[in-house]
């Protein structure tokens, strides 16, 4: 398994694995502390997060998105926080409560100071989340039921599960944008997918010698 940094600023990194569902992962750098997000483990993890600061421990957004948290937690000595509803002593973080049904419990992280912020599944920016158009889209599991409550954030960057981020100006925009829209666009998003599909299949069949 490849992995490759994809999201890198003063305030932390994102790291990306190269899957057929590629899984990303986050390190935020905090007043000297660093807090890893849904990690995906590899070799030279505790050198980057050395020079991000101390550890401080790991966050866990999403009840099925447990990666290496537990082992890379123990290994750094730090505590696990598997969804956390409340706060989280230390962190200067807000939870933002998302998802919450049976096997699937998930919440979004903010730092209002920095303006980030970390979305396990609910958004994305993998083709698959997305309607034409979007930078940013909602799992397709909630296209009609959208976190609304992300809707008051105005963050700077964007960091997702699955998939770059979004950083900048574009940032709040894609976030409003995917959470308000996300229903009036699913025939859109349907569509999109299928054509994606059918085009990934007839390639597949020409590489077969298939015509």
């Amino acid at each position: 398994m490849e992995v490759r940094v994809c999201d890198e600023w003063p305030g932390g990194l994102g790291w990306i694995t190269d899957e057929r569902i590629p899984r990303t992962s986050h390190a935020l750098a905090v007043g000297g502390g660093v807090w890893l997000v849904d990690p995906v483990d590899t070799p030279d993890l505790d050198e980057r997060i050395s020079r991000l600061g101390e550890p401080r421990g790991v966050i866990q957004l999403l009840d099925r998105h447990e990666r290496d948290s537990p082992a890379i937690a123990r290994r750094l000595g730090v505590p696990h926080h598997e969804v956390p509803l409340r706060s989280i002593p230390g962190a200067p973080f807000e939870l933002v409560p998302l998802v919450r049904m049976p096997g699937w419990r998930e919440v979004a992280l903010w730092h209002p100071e920095g303006r980030v912020l970390v979305c396990a599944d609910a958004l994305g920016t993998l083709p698959y989340f997305r309607a034409p158009g979007e930078l940013l889209g909602v799992h397709p599991f909630l296209r009609l039921l959208p976190p609304r409550a992300l809707a008051r954030l105005s963050p700077l960057r964007v960091l997702v599960g699955h998939g770059e981020g979004v950083h900048g100006d574009a940032a709040a925009v894609a976030v409003r944008d995917a959470v308000t829209a996300s229903r009036r666009r699913t025939p859109a998003w349907a569509l999109g997918l299928g054509i994606e599909a059918a085009g990934a299949l007839a390639g597949r069949l020409r590489r077969l010698g298939v015509r």
